[in-house]
């Protein structure tokens, strides 16, 4: 059976997952990458350092992001939200958004002491202190969702 995600169920599966797909464009080139991301139920927060993803959000904010969770070929649920780009460079914001990130992404580490190489750190003191650190939040404006199970 297909069908559609309700509200509350396109929120969960955001907040459940980890891992998410940022695609953007620069005119007629589209791009699609995955990120390790948290959810604060207005936004999609997630780090990088400079490169392509960063370079093309920053000339065109708006992106689009999908999430999903596969059970099998016929027993998956999928959301795609729309949003605008926005870098965190506010210092106090951006060790906020670093510290939810770790929180939420160390558990699933496999060696959780320090990921230096993806600003996450054990000690709230180093959060932050990587200078190619971009931090940045996907504002979301709409959300649809999609699922499949027998």
């Amino acid at each position: 059976m297909l069908g559609e995600l309700n509200d509350k169920q396109v929120e969960h599966l955001l907040n459940k997952q980890i891992t998410g797909r940022v695609a953007c464009t620069d005119h007629d080139l589209p791009y699609i990458v995955p990120v390790n991301y948290v959810y604060n139920g207005r936004e999609v927060i997630s780090h990088s350092i400079p490169g392509k993803k960063i370079d093309m959000m920053r000339k065109n904010p708006r992106v689009c992001f999908q999430v999903d969770e596969i059970n099998s070929i016929f027993n998956w649920q999928s959301v795609v939200a729309w949003g605008r780009f926005e870098e965190i460079t506010d210092m106090a914001e951006k060790e906020q958004a670093m510290m939810a990130l770790t929180h939420r992404l160390m558990p699933f580490a496999e060696q959780p002491p320090d990921h230096a190489s993806h600003g996450l750190a054990t000690q709230e003191a180093d959060i932050g202190t990587r200078l190619d650190l971009i931090v940045y939040k996907i504002v979301l404006v709409n959300k649809t969702g999609r699922f499949e199970h027998r």
